[in-house]
């Protein structure tokens, strides 16, 4: 049976939850669909200071108070996979729900980037992590490895400071390229930074991280850092696999927007990462929300989705 909304937002994360705020209260008849937990990456971040008002605040208690406030005029919640997006703004989920919106907004995220290395892939959950907040405690004094320098990797060296005895940085890059207000980590006791090193291989024993392989950028030498845990933060892939028939993408997989987010596609809209743009964070995730939902309500009252 098919069901009908004036706006279907794919995904839960602060873009999408802006978009339900914003288009609720519009009156527009709501709906978001989410695959895992509201809140998106806020559910994995620890500490969060950069987002105007709040000072620092927990990304999951953040995450709790804008569901809230995204449901307060109306919005529906919905737990649901979508596999297929039309150009006739048809929404097909897995379990075969199909819902025909007058206006869709696609704010699914990024997934974490997988190092592409031998012993990676049979190790995810088994050592390597892509969660310091969710699986930093199992590491309790034992050395773990982060890799890569920005932003996300020394958020999360300062929260694994919390239970490691020591967290080997590990970057290709010459120098940091985090924000030089996250480089205060660098200097505590427990970090050692490896400069222009990449990993090669993730060794196991007992079907569970043993060890990391890493390689010198500049000479090609190879070291072994005896660690129990990798988690690697070197970059992101966008949640994309819906919309690759609709020509709306570039060449990365991010979906490509004008200033109303609205793609080339009428009626189809991207906020948040998922967005080919410089700048992924909740502030701009929460911009291009509030955005795409105003446009939309607008067009919709003039009958022109």
């Amino acid at each position: 049976m098919e069901r009908q909304y004036d706006l279907v937002i794919i995904g839960a994360g602060p873009a999408g939850m802006s978009a339900a705020l914003y288009g609720s209260r519009a009156g527009l008849k709501t709906v978001m669909i989410e695959s895992g937990a509201p809140g998106g990456k806020l559910l994995k971040t620890h500490k969060i200071a950069n987002y105007p008002g709040t000072g620092e605040v927990n990304g999951a208690d953040l995450a709790a108070k804008m569901l809230e406030q995204a449901t307060a005029f109306g919005a529906a919640y919905e737990y649901g996979e979508v596999t297929d997006i039309s150009k006739d703004r048809t929404v097909t989920l897995a379990d075969g729900t199909v819902i025909q919106a007058k206006a869709i907004i696609v704010a699914t995220g990024t997934r974490e980037k997988m190092m592409g290395i031998p012993g990676e892939a049979q190790n995810v959950g088994h050592g390597v992590s892509f969660c310091a907040v969710c699986d930093g405690a199992f590491f309790r004094g034992k050395d773990v490895a982060v890799i890569g320098s920005g932003n996300t990797a020394l958020e999360e060296t300062e929260f694994l400071t919390q239970f490691a005895d020591h967290i080997y940085i590990v970057t290709q890059e010459k120098e940091v390229t985090a924000d030089e207000g996250l480089q205060g980590v660098l200097h505590d006791e427990k970090v050692k930074l490896i400069l222009h090193h990449r990993p090669k291989e993730v060794l196991s024993a007992d079907h569970k991280v043993a060890g990391l392989v890493i390689e010198d950028t500049e000479t090609g030498d190879l070291h072994t850092l005896d660690v129990k845990g990798i988690f690697p933060y070197e970059g992101q892939n966008p949640m994309s696999s819906a919309l690759v028939n609709l020509g709306i993408l570039d060449t990365n997989g991010f979906v490509r927007v004008n200033e109303q987010r609205m793609t080339s596609v009428p009626g189809i809209y991207a906020a948040g990462d998922i967005v080919a743009k410089d700048l992924r964070q909740i502030a701009t995730a929460v911009s291009d929300g509030a955005v795409a939902a105003q446009d939309a309500s607008k067009k919709i009252r003039q009958k022109r989705l």
